[in-house]
């Protein structure tokens, strides 16, 4: 199988790309700097190939030989469309790791052109939202009967440079939430919650994570908040962070600070995620699963699926609906348990 890592030189595309040179996989390094991807395929003996996204035809062109393409190079929000569609043209499948509730939906409504194209489609391959969405698709199996879905985050570690930057840019939206069935603006913080962390209960706060989009794909529970730990002024901070002065002050902190998790980092911190699927007459189900670091797993996540990735389900599909609730459990390092349906949690 012959497959291309765009935004190889990302800090997450490079880990996928050592990681996939280490396991003898002939990965072509791809990105629009030949002065950072040629150093790093040099580096590590693979083909690379140099282009932007903004030219379809040199898109199209770079697809050629192909099979399947993993999309590292955000912002999702302006990259994820042009690729995606420039796979289907291509008869490319592909895959990303994004998180951005818009992006997810942007690629969902491409399913019927993925199909007929026999393309598969696979955004939120990483972190985002692997483990979240394999716990909805377990604790909605427990409680068919279930119409509220709620999933909380617990991430160890420091994020990238490019996390950092998405989670800026998304701020001066506020808060999401799936609110019978349609994704809909609520107030940033505007719930919060007991969660069952296996590490111990703490409190959090509602935020717009990606599972808005893809849980209800993978569940049709018509109602999905999802929530995180957040600290004392939180919500606060997101309305400075509408201002646009305030965003260039943070993007150029990130630039000049934030460099990602150390290897010592992502060998020593561990993230948690939990899920409770309820229904109106009381009953609820809930799961957790602790794992390691978000990139690690990212990582792991992304060099798992590419083998299987043509072999999946044609069209637009979420982790759980493509590989089974289970999935997260393949991974090394990984516990899942869960509860069975019961009243008054």
């Amino acid at each position: 199988m012959t497959w291309m890592l765009y935004g190889a030189t990302g800090y997450t595309g490079r880990l996928i790309a050592r990681r996939a040179a280490a396991r003898g996989e002939r990965v072509v390094l791809a990105g629009r700097s030949i002065a950072k991807v040629a150093p790093l395929a040099a580096e590590l003996g693979l083909e690379h190939r140099i282009f932007g996204l903004s030219d379809p035809v040199a898109l199209r062109r770079a697809l050629e030989g192909v099979e399947s393409v993993a999309h590292c190079a955000g912002p999702f929000s302006a990259t994820a469309l042009p690729m995606a569609l420039a796979c289907i043209e291509t008869g490319t499948h592909y895959l990303d790791i994004t998180g951005e509730i818009d992006v997810f939906e942007q690629l969902h409504a491409l399913d019927g052109q993925a199909r007929a194209a026999q393309v598969v489609l696979l955004p939120g391959a990483g972190f985002d939202v692997v483990p979240t969405d394999c716990l909805a698709a377990t604790v909605a199996a427990a409680l068919p009967t279930a119409n509220r879905l709620d999933l909380a985050i617990l991430v160890g570690g420091t994020a990238s440079p490019g996390t950092a930057r998405t989670a800026i840019e998304g701020l001066p939206d506020g808060g999401r939430a799936r609110i019978d069935g349609t994704i809909s603006a609520v107030p940033m913080g505007w719930r919060r919650t007991r969660a069952a962390f296996p590490s111990g209960p703490r409190m959090v706060t509602s935020i717009p994570w990606g599972d808005v989009s893809t849980a209800f794909h993978s569940t049709d529970i018509p109602n999905i908040t999802t929530y995180m730990p957040l600290p004392p002024g939180a919500a606060a901070f997101s309305k400075v962070m509408r201002l646009r002065p305030a965003r260039v002050l943070a993007h150029a902190a990130v630039g000049a600070l934030v460099r990602g998790p150390s290897a010592k980092a992502l060998a020593g911190t561990r993230s948690e995620a939990w899920a409770r699927a309820s229904d109106p007459e009381g009953r609820s189900a809930q799961a957790t699963v602790t794992m390691p670091n978000s990139y690690e797993l990212t990582v792991e996540s992304v060099l798992r699926i590419m083998p299987r990735l043509a072999g999946l389900p044609h069209g637009s599909q979420t982790p759980s609906r493509a590989l089974g609730a289970g999935f997260i459990t393949e991974f090394s390092g990984v516990t899942l348990t869960e509860t069975g349906a019961k009243r008054g949690w």
